[in-house]
């Protein structure tokens, strides 16, 4: 829908035009609410080490880019020709240079707060190799599906309540399904 010459909403304009949008609206379209709370939240909380964006992205042949690049259709098109499969060179490699390059960045005390699936190794195995124990993510994601993680992220960015966060390194990764969040509405 967003890539038809005949879309004529705001977002599938700026694609086709010299105006772009960023990665991260583009992909907050795309995958609504999971994308959109992950955004809104890293937004609110990231403290960026110096020299680094403090919003990266895993893209499926890219490897890490600030959630702040202007993307056009080409670039759509080109990360549609990836599958995010850990075994796929084409994905793995770009998100392994940008990785080293990040953990060279950092220094000790830095933390590192992945905001995808911690359950799969299609993202952990990577980042785990050169981030260690600096790589954390909020323990309230065990047991959550994509939506209810975007959910909560997008009410603790509105609430400016940080999750507290734990080691990617060691921990249960998968559990029993929390509770399910009480309906909320947000006004614009």
């Amino acid at each position: 829908m967003i890539m038809s010459e005949r879309a004529q909403f705001e977002l599938a304009r700026r694609l086709r035009s010299p105006d772009r949008p960023t990665l991260g609206e583009v992909f907050a379209f795309l995958s609504g609410l999971y994308f959109r709370g992950k955004l809104a939240y890293a937004n609110v909380f990231a403290q960026p080490a110096p020299r680094t964006s403090g919003v990266l992205v895993i893209t499926p042949n890219r490897g890490l880019v600030p959630a702040t690049t202007p993307i056009g259709i080409e670039d759509l098109r080109d990360f549609g020709t990836v599958e995010i499969d850990e075994n796929d060179p084409r994905y793995r490699d770009p998100l392994e240079r940008d990785v080293k390059r990040l953990a060279k960045k950092l220094t000790a005390d830095c933390e590192v707060i992945l905001l995808g699936s911690v359950a799969t190794g299609k993202y952990v195995d990577v980042l785990l190799t050169h981030l260690g124990k600096r790589l954390r993510f909020p323990a309230d994601f065990v047991g959550r599906g994509d939506m209810s993680r975007g959910g909560l992220l997008l009410r603790c960015a509105v609430d400016r309540n940080e999750l507290p966060y734990i080691s990617v390194a060691g921990a249960i990764r998968k559990g029993k399904r929390p509770a399910k969040l009480e309906p909320r509405r947000y006004s614009k």
